[in-house]
C-alpha cells in the first residue's frame, strides 16, 4: 500500500512538471539556431496545376527528420505576408530550422508543413506595386486555389491523413488574414487556425463566425498573437474582442514586439508545439507574455495592462519613491526595478469599471496613465476590465444617440447647475415626437458625470433600442449633491426641491417631452437610490417608474426612514395604483446595502407595498449598476 502511495505521488508530480514545462510561454534563447548535432527535415519545392489561376504553381514543403512514406502525417499550411511569397517563411523565419529543434526536444507531433504561394495569380511574383488591386484580390482568390487546387495535390502526392482533425492552417500579417478568413470559414477542412499579426485583409469577427457554436464545437484550437507595438494589433484585439465576448475557447498571445519576424517566429515556435495532440482549453488564457493596455488608459499609455485571464500589469516610473501600492479593492505591492520603474501583477479582476488609486510613500494619486473619474469624492483613475457578456454595453455599429450638457440656474441653490442629457437617436430629426423620460441618480462621491461615463448610459440605451427591447427615451443625468450640510432629511428635501420643482420643469421646457407620470421613472444607485426612496414615493403623481440599486433605509436615517414607512402603510393602495414598476436591485450578499435593503423589503411587505426583486452579483459597484440600468430600462415606458 505503502508503495503504492509512494508511485501515485511520484506520477502526480510528473503529470504536474509537465503542465508547468507546457506552459513555457516564449520561446527560449537558441530556439532558431542550427543545431549540427540533431535530426534535421528537408526543404523542398513542388510544383502543382491550379485551375483556379490556370498555370503552374510552386510551393515549398517541409517534411520532418525521419520522413517516411511508409506513415502518415498531418499537414500544417503556413502562409506569407503581402510583400513576400512562398519563400518568404524560409528566408526569413528559419521554420525547418526551428522544427528540427522542437522535434529534437520531443516537443513536436511529426507533420508535413506547406508554405505555397498566397498571391494566387498568373504572375505571383512579391515586384511591383504589391499593393496593387488585382494582387490584393489574388489573396482571396488563394482560397479556392488552396483549396481545390493545393490540397488535393499535397493529399495525392504526400502519406497524409485527409481528415480535418489533421489539417492545419497558419500565417503571418496578410497570410495571417488568410488563415482567419479560410479556416473559420471552413471548419470542415482544418480544425487548427493560427494567425501570427492579422493584417486588415481579415474579415469583420462577425462574418467570419456568425455561429460561434460551430467553431466552438469543431476547431482543436484558435490561436491569435501579435506584437504589443504592431500598429495592426487593433485586427487582432477585435477578432479577441468578438470571440471572447461569444464564449469561444481561443488563445489570444500578445508579446513586446511589432510586425517582424521576431515575433511570427516565436508565433511559429508556440502555435506548432500545440498542433495534432490534445489540448485543454482551460490554460488557454494563460498563454500570454503580455497584456492589452486597458480601454480606459490615455492615448498612447502602455500600461496598466489587462491580461486574458484579467489580472492586471501595473508598470510606472517612480525612481525616488520608497513604496508603491495600488488599491484596487485590495491592495498590491509593487517591486521596483533596477531602471527606476515599480511593476506588479494583481489577481484577475471582476467585470466592469472600477476605481483604482496609486499609493506613493502613503499618498493615494490618480495615476497619470488611466483616465480620470469623479468617484470616492475625488478624481479617481479607473480601469475598464472586459467580460464575455459585455455586448450590452459595447460600441456597435448601430444609431447613437448623444449626450449633451445642459447649465440651468436654480433657485433651490441659488447657484448655476448642469446636468447632463442623453437624447435618443433620431432625436433632433423627429422633430413632431416627444419622448418619455428617465430621471437617473448617481451615488455618493460622484456627480452627474457618473452615469454618462463610468456608467454608459447611452451605449446600453443605443444598443437596447436598436434591439428593439427598450422604447426610445430621454435620459437626465442630474447632480444629486444639493446640500452641503451632510446626507440627511435636509439634504433629501433639499434633493427633492431641486427636482420637483427646478429639474423636471427645466427638462419639460427644453425638450420634447410628455409631460405625465405615465411616461417619467425615477432611479438612482446608492444614495441615489434613497434619493429615489424618498422624492420618489412621495411624488407618483410624477413618476409611474421606480428604480432603486444597491440602497435601501439605513440605521442613521432611521426618522425619516419611519416617516417614509408610515407613510407608505397609510398609503399602500395609492402606491400599488400609481406604480407601474417598483424595481429594487442588489448585487447580492457583498453588496454593503444588502442588510439594509432586506430589513426595507420586510417593511415594505408588512405595509403590503408592491415591488419586483432582483439580484446580479457584484456588490457595491459600477458592473452591478450598469446591469441594474439595462434591466431597468427594458421595463420602462411599455
Amino acid at each position: 500500500m505503502k508503495k503504492s502511495i509512494i508511485l501515485l505521488s511520484i506520477f502526480c508530480l510528473a503529470y504536474l512538471y509537465g503542465d508547468a514545462q507546457e506552459m513555457a510561454t516564449q520561446a527560449p534563447n537558441g530556439f532558431d539556431s542550427l543545431r549540427n548535432n540533431i535530426s534535421h527535415g528537408r526543404i523542398d519545392t513542388i510544383r502543382y496545376q491550379s485551375g483556379t489561376v490556370g498555370t503552374i504553381r510552386k510551393a515549398l514543403v517541409y517534411t520532418p527528420p525521419g520522413y517516411s512514406k511508409k506513415k502518415k502525417y498531418p499537414v500544417l499550411y503556413l502562409l506569407h505576408g503581402i510583400g513576400g511569397d512562398e519563400k518568404e517563411w524560409l528566408n526569413g523565419g528559419s521554420p525547418q530550422i526551428i522544427l528540427d529543434n522542437l522535434y529534437a526536444e520531443g516537443q513536436l507531433v511529426p507533420m508535413i508543413v506547406i508554405m505555397p504561394n498566397g498571391r494566387a495569380m498568373k504572375d505571383d511574383r512579391a515586384t511591383g506595386n504589391i499593393m496593387a488591386p488585382d494582387k490584393v484580390q489574388a489573396f482571396a482568390t488563394f482560397e479556392q486555389d488552396l483549396l481545390q487546387d493545393l490540397i488535393p495535390f499535397v493529399e495525392k502526392q504526400f502519406p497524409v491523413f485527409t481528415d480535418r482533425e489533421n489539417r492545419a492552417i497558419a500565417g503571418l500579417s496578410m497570410g495571417g488574414g488568410q488563415s482567419l478568413n479560410f479556416g473559420l470559414a471552413h471548419p470542415d477542412r482544418f480544425a487548427w487556425v493560427g494567425s501570427f499579426s492579422a493584417a486588415p485583409n481579415t474579415k469583420m469577427p462577425e462574418l467570419l463566425v456568425p455561429d460561434p457554436a460551430l467553431i466552438k464545437k469543431q476547431l482543436k484550437l484558435l490561436w491569435i498573437s501579435c506584437g504589443n507595438d504592431d500598429n495592426l494589433i487593433s485586427i487582432s484585439k477585435r477578432m479577441h474582442d468578438y470571440l471572447y465576448e461569444n464564449e469561444v475557447p481561443h488563445i489570444y498571445y500578445l508579446e513586446p514586439g511589432g510586425h517582424d519576424f521576431k515575433v511570427w517566429k516565436n508565433g511559429l515556435y508556440m502555435f506548432s508545439k500545440f498542433l495534432f495532440k490534445p489540448v485543454s482549453p482551460k490554460v488557454f488564457q494563460h498563454y500570454t507574455v503580455s497584456g492589452s493596455p486597458a480601454a480606459t488608459n490615455v492615448r498612447n499609455a502602455r500600461f496598466p495592462q489587462v491580461l486574458p485571464d484579467n489580472r492586471v500589469v501595473f508598470r510606472l516610473k517612480a525612481p525616488q519613491a520608497k513604496q508603491v501600492q495600488v488599491d484596487l479593492g485590495r491592495k498590491y505591492e509593487l517591486s521596483k526595478d533596477t531602471g527606476g520603474y515599480w511593476i506588479a501583477t494583481t489577481d484577475s479582476i471582476s467585470e466592469g469599471f472600477h476605481y483604482y488609486s496609486l499609493l506613493i510613500d502613503g499618498v493615494a494619486v490618480a495615476d497619470p496613465a488611466s483616465e480620470t473619474f469623479y468617484g470616492m469624492g475625488r478624481m479617481a483613475a479607473g480601469i475598464e476590465i472586459p467580460f464575455s457578456g459585455g455586448a450590452y454595453y459595447a460600441i456597435k455599429d448601430v444609431a447613437h444617440g448623444d449626450v449633451r450638457m445642459k447649465r440651468y440656474f436654480s433657485l433651490v441653490t441659488n447657484t448655476w447647475r448642469r446636468c447632463f442629457v442623453y437624447t435618443p437617436p433620431g432625436y433632433d430629426t423627429s422633430t413632431s415626437r416627444r419622448y418619455p423620460v428617465l430621471y437617473l441618480l448617481h451615488g455618493g462621491g460622484e456627480d452627474e458625470r457618473g452615469w454618462s461615463t463610468q456608467g454608459k448610459t447611452d451605449l446600453i440605451l443605443d444598443n437596447l433600442i436598436a434591439a428593439q427591447q427598450a422604447e426610445q427615451m430621454l435620459v437626465v443625468m442630474m447632480d444629486g449633491n444639493v446640500s452641503t450640510g451632510g446626507f440627511n432629511e435636509m439634504a433629501l428635501r433639499a434633493f427633492e426641491n431641486e427636482l420637483v420643482n427646478v429639474v423636471v420643469p427645466f427638462v419639460d421646457k427644453n425638450y420634447r417631452t410628455i409631460t405625465n407620470a405615465a411616461h417619467r421613472a425615477l432611479a438612482g444607485l446608492s444614495m441615489g437610490g434613497i434619493q429615489t426612496l424618498y422624492a420618489g414615493v412621495n411624488h407618483t403623481d410624477l413618476f409611474a417608474y421606480l428604480g432603486v440599486f444597491s440602497s435601501g433605509w439605513f440605521g442613521g436615517q432611521q426618522p425619516v426612514a419611519e416617516q417614509q414607512y408610515a407613510y407608505m402603510q397609510k398609503s399602500s393602495g395609492k402606491i400599488n395604483t400609481d406604480l407601474k414598476q417598483f424595481w429594487i436591485a442588489m448585487g447580492g450578499k457583498e453588496d454593503i446595502a444588502y442588510n439594509n435593503c432586506q430589513q426595507m423589503l420586510k417593511r415594505f411587505d408588512e405595509a403590503g407595498v408592491k415591488y419586483k426583486y432582483s439580484e446580479y452579483p457584484g456588490g457595491h459597484t459600477w458592473p452591478v449598476w450598469r446591469n441594474n440600468l439595462y434591466k431597468f430600462s427594458q421595463l420602462l415606458f411599455r
